[in-house]
């Protein structure tokens, strides 16, 4: 019997495949996956309720549209991901069956999500959501700005350098 991954190296498949909830995803998200995708030849899967725009990218960058439905699209990254891949979400739900899945999580604002905080995450979303159905009003997140853009572009390249080495 295998001894489970650690939390921050998961199992690396043939070819890590950056895989970004694109339903909700900041345009800045999405630019710096793309240029990282183009400097490490790394192939994007966009999956989305809707049609989300691809660069031209020789087919390194892929457009997935799924049928409307709560979380179509999040049943197609869970069927579809393999150990090792990262994937790109705000989605914590979907990111506990990630990670359950040895995969990367990294959502928009730069936090790694992993074994180490994906559940208390994951009880305080529901304790929020429960409290928003017995009536209380609570903001939501604040503004995407500059300083998660940053954040998140040092989060990658530090996963994309950490799981590219151990592709080699």
């Amino acid at each position: 019997m295998t001894s489970p991954v650690p939390s921050d190296q998961p199992t690396a498949g043939s070819a890590l495949v950056i895989w970004i909830d694109a339903d909700s995803s900041p345009r800045d998200v999405k630019e710096i996956v793309f240029r990282a995708s183009k400097r490490l030849n790394l192939p994007v899967r966009l999956v989305a309720n809707q049609t989300i725009y691809a660069p031209a990218s020789s087919g390194r960058i892929q457009s997935i549209t799924v049928s409307s439905g709560a979380n179509v699209a999040d049943k197609y990254i869970v069927d579809h991901v393999s150990p090792g891949d990262l994937v790109i979400t705000a989605d914590i739900p979907l990111a506990a069956q990630l990670v359950d899945k040895q995969v990367w999580v990294l959502d928009p604002r730069g936090l790694l999500l992993d074994d180490s905080n994906v559940r208390s995450r994951l009880a305080a979303r529901d304790i929020m959501d429960a409290a928003r159905g017995a009536g209380m009003e609570i903001s939501g997140p604040s503004p995407y700005n500059i300083q998660n853009k940053t954040a998140f572009a040092s989060a990658l390249d530090r996963i994309l350098t950490k799981a590219t080495r151990k592709k080699s």
